[in-house]
Formats: structure tokens, C-alpha cells, sequence
């Protein structure tokens, strides 16, 4: 495993929260006719509740300046994120189609887990991929996402611990 391989997996990916999602799918509708485009980060499931090792999807993280379409999302590289919590991407598909095109492909490359949403936008128009394109199952889990007065409450052994290598 390399060293960005490593960067963006560094615990096996549980699922998503349905929270998340339902938050990519309402997102993606409202940016309709235009692409959607965001990065996947991940909390460990020990912080939500779960007795279990692993990472949930609980964040979207949208890049101030991303240009929008009907045809594309694009970001500029040097913006996205490459820490340890950093697992991939979700962006939609205004035409309907949830399968990586070309352009897509060579951008899965960063991270572990892609979700392709599509028209018209329901619960079930979405499919995860991995970064070779290829279908994958991704759980929705329902848990309870940190309130956001507590995100931003945090002591430097925290940061410490988000920053540490295994």
C-alpha cells in the first residue's frame, strides 16, 4: 500500500449515515441542472456509538470555487483534502445515469469510496463505487451525527489523535 493509499484508508469504511446521504441526494437535486460535487470524510464509529472499529461517512466537504455544469463539477486539486479522515467523493449526475463516465474514472483514483447520485434525485438513485469504478456496497447506517456546537468543541489531544499514524 502506498503512501496516498494509506493516507486515504486508514480504517476500513463501515458505511454512511443517513443523515450524509440523505444530505448528498438533497444537495445534488438542488443543484439540478448542474452538477453537484463534494468529498467524503469519514468519523470513527467508536465516536458515534458503534462497538466497532472503522469509519463512518459522516461529513461532505463542498471546496469554495468548484465549477458547476450540467456536464461536470470540478474542483482544483491543490484544494482537496488529504488527511486520514479524507475517503473519497459524491458527485451527481444531472442526466441520470449512476455509472462513472471517463472523466470520473480518472478522479477515483483519490480515495477509497465514490457515490454517484443521479436524476431524479430519490432514495434509491445512487450507487457507491471504489476506486477502480467498480460497483461496491456501501451500508446506510442510522446513526446520531455530533451536533455541530460540539464539532467545534476540541482539545489539542483531539487534533493529536486525528493526526496520528497507525
Amino acid at each position: 500500500m502506498g503512501l496516498l493509499d494509506a493516507l486515504f484508508r486508514s480504517s476500513e469504511i463501515l458505511g454512511i449515515a443517513e443523515e450524509t446521504l440523505e444530505f448528498a441526494i438533497e444537495s445534488s437535486e438542488a443543484s439540478h441542472p448542474n452538477e453537484y460535487m463534494g468529498f467524503l470524510r469519514g468519523t470513527d464509529a467508536t465516536r458515534l456509538g458503534l462497538d466497532r472499529d472503522g469509519l463512518i461517512i459522516t461529513d461532505i466537504l463542498v471546496m469554495p470555487g468548484t465549477e458547476q455544469n450540467s456536464v461536470s463539477a470540478t474542483v482544483k486539486t491543490s484544494t482537496i483534502p488529504n488527511d486520514t479522515k479524507a475517503l473519497g467523493s459524491v458527485h451527481s449526475h444531472p442526466n441520470g445515469v449512476i455509472r462513472p463516465s471517463q472523466a470520473d474514472l480518472e478522479t477515483f483514483g483519490r480515495g477509497s469510496v465514490h457515490i454517484i447520485v443521479g436524476a431524479p434525485y430519490g432514495r434509491h438513485d445512487w450507487q457507491a463505487f471504489d476506486s477502480q469504478g467498480r460497483p461496491t456496497q456501501l451500508n446506510v447506517i442510522d446513526v446520531d451525527l455530533p451536533d455541530t456546537e460540539d464539532f467545534f468543541h476540541f482539545t489539542q489531544a483531539d487534533i493529536d489523535e486525528e493526526l496520528r499514524w497507525d
